[in-house]
């Protein structure tokens, strides 16, 4: 017991010191250079305290469960040595984070609305509930090849640089033949299925697959997994803006 709240104690501190910076440049562009006072302070000092709170308790998750959880479970199928089975896990984990992420979940309502909004889909619930989900779901196909494919470079020992390059000509090529409207979207969920869900496991699962692998070294080649997370979901969400 002694030892858990000396590791949430050490958490807390962390999380308070990373969020420091962020209440100070609040604080100082609305008191400083719009002089204006904070509206509701005792709302946003609840609501401060309770990210700082959220954010200790989820850091330390992180560290006694997801990491080790992730690493154990890629050693025992490097151990069993079956592939195929290497290949259907990374693909569930990279699909079922990615469409239980908030972030791009958030996204796709939005999409939806702004879609609904300028006319390009029907202005009603159900169409609007169509086109995010169908949004979401192409993100999480996109992420779940994207980590097979990295979880291959792992096995193999591909060089990840051309793998990235290779990539990014695709997303070039793909922003010259789509609709202008998804452009930005495709864009932005590269970003948002990165996030607190996704980063954690995956990151997990390469350190540990690269680890349990002889010859490779899991600060070169454990690592990168993330990088294709969010590169292939540009090309697949440009594809879809191109389908509809």
């Amino acid at each position: 017991m002694q030892q858990l709240l000396k590791h949430l104690w050490s958490s807390l501190k962390d999380s308070i010191r990373d969020l420091a910076p962020i209440v100070l440049v609040i604080a100082f562009f609305q008191l400083v250079v719009l002089q204006q006072p904070i509206p509701d302070l005792f709302s946003l000092l609840t609501g401060t305290l309770m990210v700082i709170i959220g954010l200790t308790l989820f850091v330390h998750g992180l560290k006694i469960g997801l990491f080790p959880i992730g690493e154990s479970m890629a050693y025992d199928f490097a151990s069993k040595g079956s592939v195929t089975w290497l290949l259907t896990f990374a693909f569930a984990l990279g699909f079922g984070t990615t469409v239980a992420e908030p972030a791009l979940i958030a996204v796709s309502n939005e999409a939806a609305n702004v879609a609904s909004a300028g006319g390009m889909i029907q202005d009603n619930e159900a169409a609007k509930s169509d086109y995010a989900n169908g949004l979401r779901f192409t993100v999480a196909l996109s992420v779940g090849l994207a980590i097979v494919v990295g979880v291959l470079r792992i096995i193999k020992g591909w060089p990840v640089q051309y793998l990235i390059m290779g990539g990014y000509v695709g997303v070039v090529v793909m922003t010259m033949f789509a609709p202008p409207e998804i452009i930005g979207i495709a864009y932005d969920s590269g970003g948002v299925t990165t996030s607190t869900i996704t980063v954690p496991l995956v990151t997990a699962l390469g350190v540990g697959l690269a680890t349990s692998i002889r010859g490779r070294n899991p600060m070169t080649d454990g690592f990168g997994l993330i990088a294709f997370a969010s590169l292939t979901p540009m090309i697949f969400v440009m594809g879809y803006g191109m389908l509809l």
